[in-house]
């Protein structure tokens, strides 16, 4: 006899669909590699995010040799000598009688690892006077690789921290509109709608220049996340507002008020949740948004500035063809939003066809 199978609850129902798509899954995990990295920024990255020597200008990267007559060789970086061509152009030469031993735990420059210990310890590095660039090096001699660590640490986390403000307010006067409805509603909606009307680029320029100049880099930082905050609620709060609108009315909600539940209660208890399904999948389209966001003030010279790094004012290298002609490496940070914005984007379309209820119904009949 055939044992009667539990039902799936909601949770499992969406596990299993999300997980029989592959490229989604595949996505997790190349967002797990990258925020994992920028946890270990400093321990990774072979220089500080601010450690240049100009002689290594636009320097490619550094070529290492893994064998020497066809025998496999402690790895070793190659020395690379500037040299200018008869159009007075940089030139890097290799100069294969000069080899640098990769080391590995070698003691370097400082930084805190995960924000609080300090220590001097990398992963990997050469002996001074070598430099290796992994990746090449961008126009004042910085290792791109390690610029690009530290940057992640800026760009990846103002994304979800900017969506959870977002969240958190879009939420609350989605919710507040949607349960009350009348004249709250028709304030609190005139309100996103005068947030919503203003291009919103724009408005984020406005927003940043209300900013003070003698902001140091934390400042900046954090301002830019509210600057992307104030713009990203309002659109997920007419959306939470419309289907607050239709769970006011159902039997549960009645039967709360007819006991006495207070009308905040009710909202975070008996509302807000029903709107989850379709709040998850919102935030992680939101993400990239958030991304972009400081990419693009970052790349204009209004978000972060140098020395620190982001991806975005890591592009302002970019900004001229011939530069990227003569150092395509440069492009890197692009690829990495690039890849970014692209897994949030396929993840977010996996949760909303799993918690399409249509999808969801077709799951729990077979």
């Amino acid at each position: 006899m055939k044992k009667d199978r539990l039902p799936l609850s909601e949770f499992q129902l969406a596990l299993r669909r999300f997980t029989r798509n592959r490229l989604a899954v595949w996505c997790v995990y190349a967002l797990l590699i990258l925020y994992a990295a920028t946890l270990g920024a400093g321990f990774l990255a072979p220089y500080s995010f601010h450690n240049e020597d100009r002689n290594y200008s636009y320097a490619p990267p550094t070529p290492i040799q893994w064998s020497k007559n066809g025998r496999s060789v402690w790895p070793q970086a190659l020395a690379t000598q500037l040299t200018f061509n008869e159009y007075n152009a940089r030139v890097y030469t290799i100069d294969p009688t000069i080899k640098y031993p990769i080391k590995f735990l070698v003691k370097g420059d400082e930084y805190r690892w995960l924000g609080i210990f300090p220590c001097r310890y990398h992963l990997f590095g050469v002996d001074y006077p070598g430099r290796i660039y992994l990746l090449g090096a961008d126009a004042r001699g910085r290792d791109l690789f390690s610029r690009l660590l530290y940057g992640a640490q800026v760009s990846l986390s103002i994304g979800p921290l900017g969506v959870l403000i977002s969240f958190i307010i879009g939420l609350l006067v989605g919710g507040i509109a949607g349960y009350y409805g009348g004249t709250i509603d028709n304030v609190l909606m005139r309100l996103c709608e005068m947030v919503m009307m203003v291009p919103g680029f724009y408005l984020l320029l406005a927003l940043r220049a209300a900013v003070p100049d003698d902001f140091n880099s934390l400042q900046v930082y954090f301002a830019i996340i509210i600057i992307l905050s104030f713009i990203g609620w309002a659109g997920l709060a007419r959306i939470i507002r419309g289907m607050c609108l239709s769970l006011r009315e159902r039997e549960y909600v009645l039967a709360a008020r007819a006991l006495g539940v207070s009308d905040i209660k009710i909202i975070a208890h008996h509302v807000l949740p029903h709107t989850l399904s379709y709040s998850i999948f919102a935030v992680m389209l939101s993400i990239p948004g958030y991304i972009l966001g400081e990419s693009g003030l970052s790349l204009i010279g209004l978000g972060i500035e140098d020395p620190y790094a982001s991806w975005g004012n890591m592009l302002s290298d970019a900004m001229s063809i011939v530069r990227i002609q003569f150092a395509p490496w440069i492009l890197w940070p692009a690829f990495f939003i690039f890849l970014t914005v692209v897994c949030f984007n396929v993840i977010g379309d996996a949760l909303r066809d799993c918690f399409d209820p249509l999808l969801k119904g077709e799951e729990m009949r077979q």
